[in-house]
């Protein structure tokens, strides 16, 4: 799909509607060309849960008046961008990807949407997501699977899956996901686009409907390390109205952002390029490693012991909050209720036959733990163990190192359907859930393609070095777009 929309960075789209090289409503008229052309075929991309194409062209149309009256335009005004069905909005409903919550419409804002709003951003519409952003595939959304606009019979990740195929379809520049335990990198990583997961704490969780309050965090997507740095520059800072927020500088995206690698020290854990790595994804892997070696980068080997007990300990934590979490949709706080039921119990009950096979699964899961004669076996000691993940990588960057540089996911985008194993599907984020659980920032960058199909490699930071992160990423995809890796054979290693 070429247009404006999927070939300009957000600062040129800005320029040219300040420039009027184009109007908003010509942005939102290549949005709807490429929404239909992604939603044309035997094997829609079904990107979106809801969306709104007349109110984005009123909102365009609101701009351009503005712009004709003189107006000073806030940084993002006519651009179009989508946000992930798990922010609140007052003018979509919040659907989650289920059927429980039956058209169910915020009051208010998330606070990341209501930033996005301010600077000026069309919001399209709410994308596609894993039920309550409950799966590594989005193929668990109670509205069908998001396809991956790489190879229609493959996932788009997940469970941002929909904002991430709607960046690579050209549809929208950039959208907003949320990562709990890699939710918006591994999307990023198998539609070939570039995701940000901030610190914990860095942006608001505010209308962020709450799966894992200790892990989630709203994450930024886009074509290029800068624009889903400058999103995340938009969206991020302290909150009153979110107490996890904090309170501390949200550095500026183009801050040292040519200044390169040269001098900075990158680690490679062995224990994220284990034998289980498709072969082409750890070739890609290890020729960006050599790229920044050349770029001026010194790479060190280093371990990060505890990695093999991530996925199994945010398993526990994570199910044990959803399952806290979720108590509250019931169809008396909230939830459609069933309707014709006669009693508490048959409201309550008639609800939450509503959830889907992954939701349930979790809930089940979560409550187990939580149990009495369980609650000591799995949570107190999941909770001892991310811990010690936490003061594997404290020790990492204690001793010298800027960021630690790993595959984003094991593989490339599976076959929809390919995956029935639920464990098999949670190990599609196993290098990912780390840094979720030590509150770490990462992003992930596309390095190329295996067969048609994207690579990422993520970077993960010390807490609050956005800025570092994306100072290495913006040198490595600078290098990878003059001279691409080159793709390896299916028998490479």
């Amino acid at each position: 799909m070429t247009g404006p929309l999927s070939t300009l960075s957000l600062a040129e789209l800005a320029e040219g509607i300040r420039k009027r090289r184009f109007t908003p409503t010509e942005l939102v008229e290549s949005a709807s060309r490429a929404l239909a052309a992604a939603e044309t075929g035997p094997d829609p991309l079904n990107l979106f849960i809801s969306f709104d194409l007349e109110r984005a062209f009123e909102k365009a149309l609101a701009v351009e008046a503005d712009l004709r009256d003189g107006k000073e335009l806030p940084p993002l005004a006519g651009i179009p961008v989508a946000v992930k069905d798990n922010l609140c909005t007052t003018d979509f409903p919040t659907s989650c990807g289920s059927r429980v919550l039956g058209g169910y419409v915020s009051p208010y804002d998330a606070t990341a949407v209501r930033r996005l709003r301010e600077a000026g951003a069309i919001v399209l519409g709410k994308t596609n997501l894993d039920e309550f952003a409950m799966g590594s595939s989005s193929e668990h959304s109670a509205y069908g699977p998001t396809r991956n606009p790489a190879d229609r019979t493959r996932v788009a990740g997940g469970s941002s899956g929909g904002s991430a195929a709607a960046v690579a379809a050209g549809v929208v520049p950039a959208a907003l996901g949320s990562d709990t335990g890699g939710s918006v990198r591994q999307p990023a990583a198998f539609c070939g686009v570039v995701g940000i997961r901030p610190t914990y704490g860095r942006v608001s969780r505010y209308g962020l409907v709450g799966f894992s309050p200790s892990l989630d965090q709203v994450g930024t997507m886009a074509r290029s390390v800068y624009d889903a740095a400058y999103l995340l520059q938009v969206v991020a800072g302290r909150d009153p109205l979110d107490a996890t927020s904090a309170d501390v500088p949200v550095p500026n995206a183009a801050v040292n952002l040519a200044s390169g690698v040269e001098g900075m020290t990158i680690g490679i854990p062995g224990e994220y390029f284990p034998d289980s790595v498709d072969p082409g994804v750890r070739a890609l892997c290890r020729a960006a490693i050599r790229r920044l070696e050349e770029l001026g980068a010194e790479v060190r080997e280093v371990s990060l012991p505890h990695t093999a007990y991530a996925v199994p300990t945010y398993a526990v934590l994570a199910m044990a909050e959803a399952s806290s979490n979720l108590a509250r949709f019931d169809g008396i706080r909230f939830g459609a209720p069933e309707t014709g039921a006669r009693s508490v119990e048959e409201v309550v009950e008639g609800t939450r036959a509503r959830f889907g096979a992954e939701a349930k699964r979790r809930i089940l899961l979560g409550t187990y733990v939580l149990s009495a004669g369980h609650h000591d076996e799995y949570y107190d000691r999941a909770v001892r163990v991310r811990g010690l993940v936490a003061l594997d990588f404290r020790w990492v960057f204690d001793s010298g190192v800027d960021a630690v540089f790993t595959p984003t996911a094991p593989t490339t985008a599976f076959r929809v359907g390919e995956v029935a194993d639920p464990y098999g599907s949670y190990l599609s984020d196993s290098f990912n859930i780390g840094p979720s659980l030590a509150g770490l920032p990462a992003l992930s960058l596309p390095l190329g393609t295996v067969d048609g199909l994207p690579v990422g490699g993520q970077l993960v930071g010390r807490a609050w070095a956005e800025a570092e992160l994306v100072r290495i990423g913006h040198a490595l995809e600078r290098s990878l777009a003059a001279s691409p890796l080159q793709a390896p054979s299916p028998a490479a290693g």
